[in-house]
């Protein structure tokens, strides 16, 4: 047949094969089929891998591929990625649906980054360390050994471990490298707090001393509590020392001079825990940037107003029990928004400028845990057994790391939690460092690590 005869003939045929029903349709391919030969098949069936198997990724709009890409969950996206080099390029580039996917696993989002293919790698990262988390292998252990008593004070700031025993000193560490930077001969420590500079201690023997690193001189001797000191805090720009004492009170001290401009009653109880801290938040009684005071014992937790005016009063006391059949734990965390401290009915958190319980977190076993670290995302607990991390936005425990037997204490100071930054959002940088240390009965110190990245 001529070729112009044929395109004729082609042109009537597909006219009436469009006005045909789908059944008369395929009745008509069935039977062309049934006419055709090898090199007809072959060709059908070639043509119609490309007809079936069109790469609609491929093929949309951009912002319609991204669209689509947002209903389907992490792990079918990356099994996708697997599709072609095509489908990997756009899958990877949907900034949105990665951030979004670490976000979900508690990650911290930058959006000044601007790279397209920067969160699908943060988010495989992410998704290995809470796979760690998961299966209890993102820590590791080491210990310190030096002290030849007990070692009843601890404190940690950017990668150093400040200690304080019974054998009458005082040593820094690097936790890094586990080496001991500064050993300085001291009173019995019940507590410490240090910076580049000085160090500073409470005592069993009732004082609060100042020293110095460089030297290991005593540069200032803060006397006036009847009983043992068990928590100190300062702040340099106001010149101000706090302790919390054995005798039921709070002092506040000139950190220059060592002299004792009040002191604080109200308390029935060994006073353990004193937290000095700018407020963030505005109130009938409070405006963002006031000094706050903290002041926590075995019932209470007090609220006092600190500034450079030497007098103030109590503003609130809080309690989870008004009968106080109920203690509170020894660890009290306070960011200037919030107040957390747990207690034998879970963990509470008040709200820093109304006073009133925001939550109460109870887990099947609180009565045993004691509150580490709180943040934004994530809560660091532990018991007699066990470090737990809390994922506070389900209130579920998602890890936990096996502990050796501890020393023992009432007070709080003899355990602590290292980095804090990742209860915020863990971000891929955040997650190293120290987790956690605690003394123990061979006068050692035990700490737990992040484990490095897989």
């Amino acid at each position: 047949m001529e070729k112009k005869d044929f395109e004729a003939w082609l042109d009537n045929i597909s006219v009436t094969f469009l006005s045909l029903t789908d059944s008369q349709k395929n009745e008509t391919l069935d039977h062309l089929i049934s006419l055709s030969g090898a090199v007809q098949l072959r060709h059908l069936s070639n043509n119609l891998e490309i007809l079936l198997k069109r790469d609609f990724l491929k093929l949309l709009p951009l912002e319609l591929s991204f669209y689509l890409l947002k209903w389907l969950d992490p792990q079918t996206l990356l099994t996708c990625c697997l599709v072609s080099k095509q489908w990997n390029k756009v899958i990877s580039a949907c900034t949105e649906v990665w951030q979004t996917a670490c976000k979900n696993l508690g990650w911290q989002i930058d959006d000044s980054v601007q790279d397209p293919l920067h969160w699908k790698k943060v988010y495989l990262k992410a998704i290995l360390r809470m796979k760690q988390l998961k299966d209890h292998e993102a820590f590791e252990t080491s210990s310190l050994i030096g002290h030849s008593a007990r070692v009843y004070a601890l404190y940690y700031k950017d990668g150093l471990l400040c200690t304080g025993s019974d054998d009458l000193s005082a040593k820094l560490w690097d936790v890094s490298t586990g080496q001991c930077i500064y050993g300085i001969q001291t009173h019995t420590c019940a507590t410490v707090k240090f910076d580049e500079q000085k160090l500073v201690t409470g005592s069993f023997d009732n004082t609060v001393a100042c020293w110095e690193w460089s030297s290991g001189a005593k540069t200032q001797h803060f006397r006036g509590h009847t009983g043992a000191v068990f928590s100190v805090d300062y702040n340099d720009e106001l010149d101000i020392l706090v302790s919390g004492s054995a005798d039921f009170t709070v002092k506040v001290w000139a950190l220059s001079t060592g002299t004792c401009l009040n002191t604080l009653t109200g308390h029935t109880e060994w006073v353990t825990k004193v937290v000095l801290q700018k407020c963030k938040v505005k109130s009938l009684m409070h405006s963002p940037g006031d000094y706050i005071l903290l002041s926590a014992d075995k019932y209470e937790i007090k609220i006092w107003p600190i500034g450079r005016e030497i007098n103030c009063r109590c503003l609130r006391t809080l309690s989870v029990s008004e009968d106080r059949s109920i203690s509170l734990q020894p660890r009290l965390h306070f960011d200037g928004k919030y107040i957390v401290c747990s207690s034998a009915l879970g963990l509470y958190q008040w709200d820093f400028a109304s006073y009133d319980i925001l939550r109460v977190i109870k887990t099947p076993d609180f009565s045993n845990m004691s509150l580490l670290g709180f943040g934004e995302i994530f809560a660091l607990l532990f018991d007699n057994r066990y470090l737990y991390i809390m994922d506070l936005r389900t209130e579920k425990l998602i890890s936990r790391w096996p502990l050796p037997e501890y020393r023992k204490s009432k007070r709080g100071s003899s355990f602590l939690a290292g980095e804090m930054s990742w209860l915020n959002g863990l971000n891929g940088q955040n997650d190293m460092g120290l987790v956690f240390a605690t003394s123990m009965p061979d006068h050692s110190i035990h700490l737990v690590l992040w484990k490095e990245h897989g």
